[in-house]
């Protein structure tokens, strides 16, 4: 006996990566996750090595587990790879105090995100088509 087979949310073509809990706001993370949003898979690297947030080596993971995951798990093509959608979602909130002035005290919030990452393999016909105009 085992569990039914999960049905596949995505189609043939997209592959997925999730990390969740990340330690960092909502609002901080869709900054970054904007960067790559419809970019190349391999520019979209690029861009998360070399940018100076925090944050962006944690979803640099996240992005080259989509990746290894569309080659690995879907057998698609690395080279063509886009990312399709990065969202960005709340999770929990840390609440804690800070000692104010005059016995009183001042809430603290730290937040904590979760971030999807999907990539798909781009058209064969965009490619075909920037090689006419190189040529």
């Amino acid at each position: 006996m085992s569990k039914p087979k999960h049905i596949r949310t995505l189609a043939d073509t997209e592959a997925q990566a999730i990390t969740r809990n990340i330690r960092v706001s909502p609002r901080k993370l869709n900054l970054v996750a904007a960067m790559i949003r419809n970019q190349p898979a391999d520019k979209a690297i690029a861009a998360l090595t070399f940018s100076r947030r925090r944050i962006a080596q944690q979803v640099k993971k996240t992005l080259e587990s989509a990746v290894a995951n569309a080659e690995n798990n879907h057998q698609l093509d690395v080279d063509r790879l886009v990312v399709k959608t990065a969202e960005v979602g709340k999770s929990i909130v840390m609440k804690r105090f800070h000692a104010r002035g005059r016995g009183r005290s001042a809430r603290v919030e730290k937040f904590f995100s979760h971030l999807k990452i999907v990539v798909a393999e781009a058209a064969e016909a965009s490619e075909s088509s920037e090689e006419q105009k190189a040529a």
